[in-house]
């Protein structure tokens, strides 16, 4: 009986959240060891379909770094880091483009096909709506670091998506863009899902990672921060305590921010059900981040 209460209580705990949401936009990015372990994937992929169920329209960006490795070596191939990002010849972007379609989209949508939900892959594919531009870096003494086929987004179909959404549709973009001649992109996933929220005016985005929210020490996983603003982020960059690993997520969050997305969170996706306690409890369990902490 103490436990079907409980669960009453939850339910009317989310009750509020379900109505504020419900007709939302919310984008989801899935990545690291949600997209390796089939337990944590399906259960990631029944709180999006619940989401779904109930009036908020998600939209789900994925990465694939690993498995692309993989393939690359069981291809022969050695991959090249500069600066962080793989370098992406032509080789790499053809294996990095199938093992992204084939291995980590279309798993996905078929999941969500499986739990009640309609959903369309968005890729170099099919339905490309990430567009770009080549990337270049530069070294310290300014002269220009060729990444290959590394692609800065510089455009987001986001009308499609919203039609999508509308139609009760699931949208699943990977993280492949396409240039005006047509050539393809290998992007960075989180930049790709903050530039889909900034262009879909999301009302939150959502960074699935590996890690327990923002920490103000790295070794300490019970020092998570449960709400920041922008400015308390510079800070954290400037001094160090947001590292390179989770620079890419923040600076996503802030992307999706300064283009009017409401919220956005960074939460871990090990714990059973933390997409639907981040979005439908007054407690949480990650970081939120907020244009200002004023922000209701």
């Amino acid at each position: 009986m103490e436990e079907a209460i409980a669960k009453a209580k939850a339910l009317i705990e989310a009750m509020g959240y379900i109505r504020q949401f419900s007709g939302r936009i919310v984008v989801v990015k899935l990545g690291g060891s949600v997209l390796e372990d089939k337990g944590l994937r399906k259960g990631l992929l029944t709180d999006i379909a619940f989401m779904s169920t109930v009036g908020i329209h998600p939209i789900i960006v994925h990465g694939g770094g690993k498995a692309i490795s993989a393939a690359m070596k069981e291809a022969g191939l050695e991959p090249e880091w500069v600066k962080g990002r793989r370098y992406t010849d032509e080789r790499t972007l053809t294996i990095a483009e199938h093992t992204l379609v084939h291995q980590v989209n279309n798993p996905l949508c078929e999941i969500l096909e499986e739990l009640g939900c309609k959903a369309a892959g968005m890729h170099s594919l099919s339905s490309c709506v990430i567009f770009a531009e080549k990337m270049s870096l530069t070294d310290k003494d300014e002269r220009k670091i060729d990444l290959g086929f590394v692609g800065k987004v510089t455009e987001v179909n986001g009308y499609l998506l919203k039609t999508l959404c509308d139609s009760g549709t699931v949208p699943v973009v990977a993280p492949l863009a396409q240039g005006k001649a047509g050539q393809r992109f290998n992007i960075n996933a989180d930049s790709a899902a903050g530039q889909v929220a900034a262009a879909v005016k999301a009302e939150k985005i959502v960074m699935v990672s590996d890690t327990h929210g923002i920490l103000k020490d790295i070794d300490d996983p019970d020092s998570r921060v449960s709400s920041l603003d922008e400015q308390q982020i510079k800070d954290m960059i400037d001094d160090g305590t947001i590292t390179q690993a989770m620079f890419p997520k923040v600076e996503a969050c802030l992307t999706a921010l300064n283009a009017g997305v409401g919220k956005a969170h960074i939460i871990d996706g090990r714990i059973k059900h933390s997409l639907l306690l981040e979005i439908y409890t007054d407690e949480g369990i990650g970081t939120q981040i907020l244009k200002g902490l004023n922000q209701k």
